[in-house]
């Protein structure tokens, strides 16, 4: 797409990166940042590059933050000795807009999928190991989608805890195998954690 400004084709290339974003789409969301005032596009060009600079991940259970400690972490009313283990952030955003469940989460980061090269050294499970070895969690919600690699990285991790008196559960199969957690509406996800069950339960219905 050959554009007569070479700044307008570079802006083009960069939004077009954006996941679901073609190159039409692209262009019309680059000539709409033309049409509004030069103080709005700064604003969101500012935004973008103070939250690439700035943001982190909390130290505790690997969501982003704005501080070391996310504020779930942070929250005292929360109960520590309930872990929500998701795959990425999104999952977080996606349980917590249920507004049912009050523990905290660990997010890994991810799913072992040897296809794709991820195998367990590349996601946040040793430090979730650890902190079921300090004897405050009494229960692990198994809550990465209902896919073969999702699958294998809770059988992964189970293997890790087994020994320890920490209780495993999964979400209820209302999520439909195969989807990912974040498309779930919040009732069908906030019905699959209310209604959990324990992990080893899954494993003899595979």
């Amino acid at each position: 797409m050959e554009m007569s400004s070479k700044l307008l084709q570079k802006a083009v290339e960069e939004i077009s990166q954006l996941p679901g974003i073609g190159k039409r789409t692209a262009l019309r969301l680059a000539l709409h940042l033309l049409k509004q005032p030069q103080e709005q596009s700064l604003h969101l060009a500012e935004a973008i590059k103070k939250m690439r600079e700035e943001i982190q991940f909390c130290r505790k259970c690997h969501n982003i933050s704005d501080v070391e400690v996310c504020e779930i972490c942070a929250n005292p009313s929360r109960d520590e000795s309930l872990i929500c283990v998701v795959e990425d952030v999104r999952d977080v955003m996606a349980i917590e807009n249920t507004g049912l469940f009050k523990g905290l989460y660990h997010v890994l980061g991810g799913k072992i999928s040897p296809i794709d090269g991820i195998g367990p050294g590349q996601l946040n499970i040793t430090t979730l190991v650890e902190k079921v070895r300090t004897g405050v969690v009494k229960e692990l919600i198994f809550a990465l989608s209902p896919t073969m690699e999702g699958d294998t990285t809770n059988f992964y991790i189970y293997k890790q805890i087994k020994g320890s008196d920490v209780v495993t559960s999964t979400i209820a199969r209302g999520i439909a195998v195969g989807d990912e957690l974040e498309f779930a509406d919040e009732v069908t996800l906030g019905r699959s954690i209310m209604h959990r069950v324990p992990f080893e339960s899954s494993l003899k219905n595979n």
